[in-house]
């Protein structure tokens, strides 16, 4: 996504920056991923100003701040003077309409960039997810940076990811001068609610037969620190974040203490599907390929950059576990300690299946609305 010689690039680099160094812009500012790298970054002596941006203020106050959308078009504005711009409002929201979510994500991402590029913006960062590579069986472990996006758009928000990665590789070649970097983190712990951190709320590990899940986790601090290597320019094109190496299925459950549930491919897959599509639970069968097959990656790009992560993947787990603790989460659906203990009860298919409380107040619905 940049240019491809090192030389352009970095004469490019070196002619834009500020002798004080960059002046960064953050989406996203005012909260979750966005208020750590303004923070981080307010703080470092390498940046000479922070520009946060949220249709909220947050809380950096050294930071210059605007209020207002993504989508419009008036952030243009408030992106001159900026010399590198770190996008980082999406909408990942498992509750969130799926048509509304993927509006707000690509409009934003094609605003930003288009904004960043009319008035001198030399780099546009963007945060998508090493989930664009795709769960396959046959994945290399851990796979190449350069590997294929097999990814498709079963799963919740990958769409929008792969939409977001498209109008990135477009950008250089329809605004030369624009240069994208892409960071793909692996499982993100810290904070954070998704299909692949629910899944540690279920009183049992769902397994399907025949698969061989393996866990590669990514720490919120170690994605900041990534995200600042990339506004500072220390490290670009297209690269994945999270601890070195990963964990096998069995290896979480023994440091979990959480013992598995194992079913039939046809029983899960179709199961979740079922429940998906009447609104049962919020994610749809597509999640469930994240914990099936493979999906590590290597992340070598950053060790070559000087880079290391802070977090081994036994301590993210250890923090997500500890997050997650109390919580009770059944096929993705979130439930009352009491929903928890009827579900394990009924047994394993009934737990995957969403639980008969979940069945019994979709009934008492219908009948309500007849």
């Amino acid at each position: 996504m940049s240019s491809p010689d090192p030389q352009v690039r970095a004469a490019r680099n070196l002619s834009t920056k500020s002798p004080r160094g960059p002046v960064v812009a953050v989406t996203g500012a005012a909260s979750g991923v966005g208020a750590l790298l303004a923070q981080r970054l307010a703080a470092s002596d390498e940046v000479k100003q922070v520009v946060a941006i949220d249709e909220r203020r947050g809380e950096v106050s050294a930071a210059t701040w605007h209020v207002l959308d993504v989508r419009d078009p008036a952030i243009a504005e408030k992106l001159r003077g900026a010399d590198v711009v770190v996008h980082l409002a999406l909408d990942l929201d498992l509750e969130t309409d799926a048509a509304a979510r993927t509006a707000y994500n690509v409009r934003g991402t094609q605003t930003i960039l288009t904004a960043a590029a009319a008035v001198g913006v030399h780099r546009v960062v963007l945060c998508t997810s090493a989930m664009v590579y795709g769960a396959q069986p046959d994945n290399d472990i851990p796979l190449s940076e350069d590997a294929e996006l097999r990814a498709t758009a079963e799963a919740t928000g990958v769409g929008d990811l792969l939409e977001i990665e498209r109008l990135g590789r477009r950008a250089p070649r329809a605004h030369p001068g624009l240069n994208v970097t892409v960071v793909r983190p692996a499982v993100l712990v810290g904070g954070t609610d998704t299909a692949l951190t629910r899944y540690f709320e279920s009183p049992r590990l769902l397994v399907v037969a025949g698969t061989r899940p393996t866990w590669q986790f990514c720490h919120v601090d170690d994605l900041v620190s990534a995200l600042e290597y990339a506004a500072l320019e220390k490290v670009d094109g297209e690269f994945a974040v999270g601890c070195d190496g990963w964990l096998e299925q069995d290896e979480v459950e023994a440091l979990s203490g959480i013992r598995r549930m194992e079913l039939p491919s046809a029983v899960a897959l179709g199961a979740a599907a079922r429940l998906h599509r009447i609104g049962l639970t919020p994610s749809p069968a597509g999640d469930l390929a994240y914990t099936m097959h493979p999906w590590v990656v290597s992340v070598g790009r950053l060790h070559d950059a000087g880079w290391r992560p802070q977090w081994t993947n036994e301590e993210v787990l250890a923090e997500l576990l500890e997050e997650v603790a109390g919580r009770y989460t059944v096929g993705g659906r979130r439930l009352g300690r009491k929903d928890a203990t009827a579900a394990g009860a009924a047994g394993a298919t009934v737990a995957l299946l969403g639980t008969a409380a979940l069945v019994r107040r979709a009934r008492k619905a219908r009948r309500g609305r007849i």
